[in-house]
């Protein structure tokens, strides 16, 4: 369609004759996209706060966990524990060929780290260096428990960003320098700032991690091991071996594989699937409300620009008398329409922004940092919505327009 500036100061004079049904009008349109856009950016944004929470930790990870049995198996009676060792880790990678990685954990909760005056209260985590691939670490400083650190059982550490500030006020790159864990004097080799939240046995930025090997030996483990932490491979899913798992573990140490309780297998896979799936559903419901309020909006636009084009049958009725085609009465309502959907739509956009920036700032002192906004996407997807919705609900008054005479314009007159 083509416009031209006599058009357009038609459009803006009618607008501006009408200003109370103009603006009732504009405001349907401006509510309902303000509410879309205003939910969606919080939802977006807590969706961001939620993985930063994540961040770092596999997504397709099973964690085995012993514990005492709940059937009888073998004469032997239920209420038996049982401990996993170091053979499982060969088991299960040799047995399961879908499994990626492999690794056991040794944990010691409630330890106390010095350095100088300063304490910092954490947990000891004895890994291997594949442990990496299971809870990722972001390192300020340094470097990661390596396989040399393995074979020697260097007494070396990597500390979380807590146990840093804490230990480590001024700041600075702490590696090379010693800390105390009970009787064990440490070196650190690494600073892991790590700020998710979803950690094994224990905050990562409250761990003290250090070799298997040397935990196994300074806390007379032997070949005992808390923790089997797996991931599959990248075709596979965890839960199409768990099963596998529990039947391997169930004939090595003794007892029935149907015994949940006994193995504990932790499918952190089916966590974040579980909490992608609401927020699509939570976006879901934000569109639909959204798009619902929007929708009873533009029917309200057609039906008080319906009610505009009655009121004004015979100024219609003069235009078409005077040489004005059906083309130029069509142009001329559904760009009304347009107008006000648009104009209401942008100025939606810029509150939307403006809550949005307000509510981050909130919430930020609040709680954690949070960045709550919209996309540019979204923006122009908006306008594109609105910009339809505007043309379909300008085109049944508009195609009444059309239909007006100038003989029945000047009968009604």
């Amino acid at each position: 369609m083509r416009f031209d500036i006599d058009s357009y100061s038609e459009i803006l004079e009618t607008i501006t004759r009408n200003k109370v049904r103009s603006f009732l009008t504009g405001f349907g349109i401006f509510w309902g996209l303000f509410m879309l856009l205003f939910m969606m950016g919080v939802g977006d944004g807590v969706r961001t706060l939620l993985y930063k929470q994540l961040d770092g930790f596999a997504t397709n990870t099973a964690i085995a966990v012993s514990n005492n049995t709940s059937l009888p198996y073998k004469g032997m009676k239920e209420g038996r524990y049982w401990s996993m060792e170091m053979k499982d880790v060969e088991r299960l990678a040799l047995m399961i060929p879908e499994l990626d990685v492999v690794t056991p954990v040794v944990s010691v909760y409630d330890s106390k780290a010095y350095k100088g005056e300063y304490s910092a209260q954490g947990s000891v985590k004895g890994v291997l260096p594949e442990y990496s691939r299971i809870e990722a670490p972001k390192l300020k400083y340094g470097r990661y428990i390596n396989r040399v650190d393995i074979d020697y059982k260097r007494k070396v550490c990597v500390i979380g960003k807590k146990i840093y500030r804490e230990l480590f006020p001024d700041g600075g790159d702490p590696c090379g320098q010693f800390i105390k864990v009970g009787p064990v004097y440490y070196r650190i080799v690494g600073v892991d700032f790590n700020q998710g939240n979803v950690s094994i046995n224990g905050s990562a930025d409250r761990t003290i991690t250090i070799p298997l090997t040397l935990a196994q030996q300074l806390y007379n483990r032997g070949d005992v091991i808390d923790l089997l932490c797996m991931t599959a491979k990248a075709s596979v899913k965890i839960s199409d071996v768990e099963e596998g798992i529990r039947s391997i573990m169930a004939r090595a140490h003794d007892f029935d594989e149907s015994d949940k309780d006994a193995l504990m297998i932790i499918n952190t896979q089916q966590l974040f699937m579980l909490v992608e799936n609401i927020f699509k559903g939570v976006n879901f419901l934000i569109w639909l409300i959204g798009l619902g309020t929007l929708l009873a909006g533009a029917i309200g636009v057609s039906n008080i620009m319906m009610v505009t084009v009655r009121e004004r049958t015979t100024e219609i009725g003069i235009r078409r008398a005077i040489g004005a085609t059906p083309r130029n009465i069509l142009t001329q309502i559904l760009s009304e329409s347009m107008l006000l959907t648009l104009v209401s739509g942008m100025i939606s956009i810029v509150i939307s922004v403006l809550f949005l920036a307000i509510a981050s700032i909130i919430a930020s002192q609040v709680a954690e940092p949070v960045s709550l906004q919209i996309s540019f996407r979204m923006a122009m997807l908006s306008l594109l919505i609105l910009t339809v919705m505007g043309l379909l609900s300008g085109l049944a008054p508009a195609l009444r327009a059309m239909e007006i005479k100038p003989v029945d314009a000047m009968r009604d007159e």
